[in-house]
């Protein structure tokens, strides 16, 4: 038998010493980069910044094997997010590129404070033989070892950044409570002093205030309003002559007009992704009446509310403890997630030609904040969403026998749910008891037992309430109206599918609705490679359609169609 010799395992080369080794060049000097980051613009922390980047320019170019590739930093930007911080986004592109070999930084912390994010770049570089070492905890990322090690500290980093966001949120609801402004930076009508924080009226802005009350409580549309403002030349805060109907609508419900202050509005969801959403009851709000010098009366104001509440019944959303159940104007509304930030996608127009337009969804995140805060994103043709849900239903039938049982059941439990009939009974037992509370606060003031300060105040509180279930009452007496013509349809449709084994010709809105819980846009592939047309069709029978490229097969769908017409 033939001897063996063993030849010593030798450290993992890098992307620079293998690619001078495959064409037989000895280079023994790694191109070597630093991270820095530092989260806030105090004094302190941008002294520790400067000291970190002199440290490591100093540290790489004192090493004779070494050859300085540069040094990333981000300056008072949080390290939850990788969207919003360029340096980090510059050197992970330089490593792809093949322009980095390895990476130096002082802790885990300061690289990423969001444990998904930690492990994914990791992988990502030691997949193309890139190191990095985190000084602090001394883990050098090429140790296979490292890895149980680096994903526990990582997970305290990010542990740290909750634990410091629910100390923040505590100290932000005892200044609330104690009736502190927060997060106020003005508004028309008013002028805010920073230093004081007092809110001080601006007489001239205060007269179109008023003018705008008076013009909504005698009928005119916050459209009209917006026209009229215009045409008289009035300049908003920024000192342009521009109006907008949503922005009159803000006005009016502004209670600072009438000069109280509502603290809570909304509310951050996590530290992680900062999203904030307005606040319907997941967090404390504190009312303060009388805060500053009122602009409008509160009999104009009062009046206001209730021409208001009487306009907004296809948009008010109904307190159920479910944020999305509301009356929708478009089948996707509020049902596509964009998989890549977590944002939902809002429906736009684009011209096809000069006479023609077609509607496509995109990730609000993009469209809002531009799209470098989410990159992969892809605007999606309405018309390949209802293609891509006709044709994973059409799949279902033809091949699964179990997912199409599942999804009969769900469509069957949807139409014996009388959840919403048992809720407008209870609202109406609520509203009738605040209406009996009204009359005896009226009485009470009749017969002087209470202050008219007091008397005000309750009666607000009533109006704020009435407001709210007579809104959901009305949205749920929509939908049991709309369940009669669902339940007809999916019973045909049942029927239908029973039968001919043939689900849908064209997309129908009420099937989608009744049977899908969401639809998740964009994702990546294997090698983790971003596919802005995979969608992921989320049933509420706890079953997932997935669609690899909804683009792509529509196109191809669509070049069938048009062989077989030819």
């Amino acid at each position: 038998m033939a001897e063996v010799e063993i030849l010593p395992a030798k450290k993992n080369l890098s992307s620079n010493l293998r690619r001078g080794a495959n064409r037989g060049i000895s280079i023994n000097r790694l191109r070597v980069a630093a991270y820095c980051r530092v989260s806030t613009d105090d004094e302190e922390q941008l002294g520790s910044f400067k000291s970190q980047k002199l440290y490591y320019d100093d540290k790489i170019r004192s090493n004779k094997e070494w050859v300085f590739a540069g040094i990333f930093a981000d300056e008072a930007i949080t390290g939850t997010k990788i969207d919003k911080r360029k340096g980090f986004q510059e050197m992970i592109q330089k490593c792809m590129n093949g322009e980095i070999d390895l990476i130096l930084t002082k802790s885990i912390s300061r690289f990423s404070r969001n444990t998904q994010d930690t492990l994914k770049y990791v992988r990502m570089l030691r997949d193309k033989n890139i190191a990095i070492i985190f000084e602090k905890e001394n883990i050098n990322t090429m140790d296979m070892n490292g890895e149980l090690l680096l994903t526990i500290l990582s997970s305290l980093a990010q542990g740290e950044v909750e634990s410091l966001s629910n100390n923040v949120k505590l100290g932000i609801q005892m200044k609330m409570k104690r009736g502190e402004l927060f997060g106020f930076h003005g508004c028309y009508g008013y002028d805010y002093i920073k230093d004081s924080k007092l809110i001080i009226m601006n007489e001239a802005e205060a007269k179109v205030v008023r003018m705008i009350f008076d013009w909504y409580t005698q009928g005119y549309g916050t459209s009209t309003i917006a026209r009229y403002l215009i045409s008289m030349g009035i300049k908003n805060k920024k000192g342009e002559v521009q109006w907008r109907a949503n922005g009159i609508v803000r006005m009016i419900t502004n209670e600072k007009y009438v000069g109280d202050l509502l603290l809570g509005k909304t509310f951050t969801v996590d530290p992680i992704s900062k999203r904030r959403l307005k606040n319907m009851g997941e967090s404390n709000q504190y009312y303060i009446r009388d805060h500053h010098e009122a602009i409008v009366s509160r009999e104009i104001w009062d009046k206001a509310q209730e021409i208001h509440a009487s306009r907004i019944k296809s948009r008010e959303i109904a307190e159920t403890g479910n944020r999305e159940r509301y009356t929708r104007q478009y089948a996707f509304s509020s049902m596509l997630e964009c998989g890549y930030c977590g944002h939902k996608l809002s429906r736009r127009t684009r011209h096809q030609t000069t006479s023609t337009v077609k509607p496509v969804w995109q990730c609000m995140n993009a469209t809002k904040n531009g799209i470098d805060s989410c990159p992969y994103c892809k605007a999606i043709d309405e018309a390949i969403l209802e293609s891509a849900f006709v044709d994973s239903m059409q799949m279902i039938v033809n091949n699964y026998d179990d997912v199409f049982d599942s999804v009969l059941n769900a469509v069957e439990n949807i139409l014996r749910d009388d959840s919403d009939i048992k809720r407008i009974r209870h609202l109406n037992k609520e509203i009738d008891a605040i209406n009996t509370k009204k009359n005896k606060l009226t009485n009470l003031l009749i017969d002087d037992r209470i202050e008219q300060t007091e008397y005000e105040q309750k009666k607000t509180e009533f109006q704020f309430r009435l407001h709210q279930l007579t809104g959901e009452k009305q949205l749920l007496e929509d939908n049991v109206g709309k369940r009669k013509n669902i339940s007809k349809r999916m019973s045909e449709l049942c029927d239908a599918l029973k039968l001919e084994g043939n689900p849908l010709s064209e997309f129908d809105r009420l099937v989608f609705e009744s049977i899908t819980e969401k639809v998740i846009v964009g994702g990546y592939d294997d090698e983790n490679n971003p596919l802005p047309y995979k969608l992921c069709f989320i049933l509420k029978c706890n079953q997932n359609l997935r669609v690899k490229d909804a683009k792509a097969d529509y196109k191809l769908k669509n070049q069938k169609t048009k062989k077989v017409t030819k």
